[in-house]
């Protein structure tokens, strides 16, 4: 399968089956702690990266092989190896994968484009929507996910909170937090303001363990990571 990888046992999804729509590290974002290395192909080019039906077979193909472990799947996720929406026909998979399969559909997303419409309208199919956000201030934006040229905190923000006033499934907020870089308390308090504005129905709390795509990354640390989970409250938990 070139499109597919898992299922894998995530510590949030359960079972999930990966989905890639994007070739190898096609990202608007090239964040320090990104698992899977250095962005090579850094963009803001919204096009069908690979075909839909291409996809689409390779899904269709695992299903048939696999009934047993489709039966346990709790998601297919749309994640992979670069920013999902950078496809322009992702909504058109996530309705091709609701029409054919009894599987929920989940999207992991940089939220770069959530404040388009058009995009808006396609993701809000999905039945789980997991967008991140690292920062509240332009400068830790620019220091932890490098976006490309252009592209403001300000409306990363108002793109997520326009989906949760328009999505009626499921949102869980996603904050990677890397020592020296995002954890300052003063920042926390301005990243708390905007998590309020959109109000997700959970947050986690991340730090980065594995191997990074910068060396000397480093995880904050065990006690910060309590506090900061009990400032930014209940919906709080730390993955």
């Amino acid at each position: 399968m070139k499109h597919l990888y898992g299922p894998v046992v995530s510590r949030r999804l359960g079972l999930s089956l990966g989905v890639s729509l994007t070739p190898h590290k096609t990202c608007d974002f090239d964040c320090l702690y990104c698992q899977l290395g250095k962005t090579t192909n850094k963009t803001r080019e919204r096009r069908t990266y690979i075909a839909v039906g291409e996809i689409f077979d390779e899904l269709r193909t695992w299903f048939q092989e696999n009934a047993s472990q489709a039966a346990q799947l709790a998601f297919v996720t749309l994640s992979g190896c670069g920013e999902p929406t950078l496809h322009t026909e992702f909504g058109t998979l996530i309705q091709r994968i609701k029409e054919n399969f009894a599987v929920k559909v989940a999207v992991i997303t940089n939220a770069s484009y959530l404040n388009d419409r058009f995009v808006r309208s396609a993701i809000i199919n999905a039945d789980l929507i997991v967008p991140s956000l690292d920062a509240a201030t332009q400068a830790v934006f620019e220091r932890i996910d490098r976006p490309v040229p252009g592209l403001c905190i300000e409306g990363v923000i108002d793109g997520i909170v326009s989906l949760r006033n328009e999505f009626k499934g499921t949102l869980w907020l996603e904050v990677m937090l890397v020592k020296g870089v995002n954890d300052d308390i003063r920042h926390i308090r301005r990243l708390k303001e905007a998590i309020e504005k959109i109000n997700p129905d959970k947050i986690q709390l991340n730090s980065p363990v594995r191997s990074t795509a910068e060396p000397g990354i480093l995880p904050v640390g065990k006690n910060k990571l309590e506090k900061i989970r009990e400032m930014l409250g209940e919906k709080c938990e730390i993955v």
